[in-house]
């Protein structure tokens, strides 16, 4: 492993999530992060007023740039703009030996939507055949996939690894639940933390980016993402009028 994450995503100006927490996450596991950013955005700790994609054609001449360089083993993606621009990424990754971690973002935790239909269905048909592992919440894994449960919407889709975090559907007690193939591999059980929290999304899965390329099994990859999460936000802080960051401090 040559202690690299390639990070495609957004970037956020206030701090909390996207590209921010994807470089601070993969800092506190001794990694060093290659941020991409594939959008730009207007938003703070309340809501997201405006999204501006970044031009196809730059991101890929970055990818290409940095692969003449620098071996890649372990791509996380996160925000993404457009079918379009999936389309490129999919043709940056495909026939190519790479561990693909996905973050499906496709409304905001302030409840903005970020993804329409249509690049929702190309992420679903073009690039989940691509990614080892996908770490959607409920309400995303909804979009995703069809089902009347949620074990045949994850077996509905086409990649070996779905780690589904419950969050947005719990109460007092979270269950997170790891699947291989559509076959429940382990549950991971967490009280719920008072308050509204800004990337914690990003940090579980730039957790599991830093961590999966090392001898580990998915499940203790996944505790120790999920581990870490968990701190950073019983840790949060509050620097605006909203949500709280995740205090993404060092291991």
């Amino acid at each position: 492993m040559n202690d690299t994450v390639l990070v495609l995503s957004g970037l956020d100006p206030c701090g909390g999530a996207g590209l921010s927490a994807d470089i601070e996450t993969i800092n506190q596991f001794g990694l060093t992060p290659l941020p991409i950013a594939t959008v730009l955005t207007v938003q703070n700790t309340q809501s997201v007023a405006e999204i501006q994609a970044i031009d196809n054609a730059l991101i890929a001449k970055q990818f290409q740039h940095l692969q003449m360089d620098i071996e890649l083993q372990v791509v996380k993606i996160g925000l993404l703009s457009s079918a379009m621009q999936i389309q490129v990424i999919v043709e940056l990754l495909k026939n190519q030996v790479l561990i693909v971690v996905l973050d499906p973002i496709i409304k905001s935790s302030t409840d903005d939507v970020l993804l329409q239909a249509q690049a929702i269905a190309t992420l679903k048909n073009d690039l989940l055949p691509l990614v080892h592992i996908l770490t959607p919440n409920s309400a995303e894994l909804s979009a995703l996939a069809v089902g009347e449960n949620e074990q045949q919407k994850v077996t509905s889709l086409p990649c070996e690894w779905v780690l589904v975090t419950t969050t947005d559907v719990s109460d007092s007690e979270i269950e997170h639940r790891l699947y291989q193939c559509g076959n429940l591999i382990k549950s991971y059980t967490y009280a719920k933390l008072l308050g509204n929290y800004h990337g914690s999304g990003c940090t579980l899965s730039s957790a599991i980016a830093s961590l999966v390329a090392q001898d580990l099994s998915m499940e203790d990859i996944c505790q120790q993402a999920l581990d870490y999460t968990y701190q950073t936000l019983l840790n949060a802080k509050s620097i605006g009028k909203m949500q709280k960051h995740p205090n993404r401090k060092p291991l």
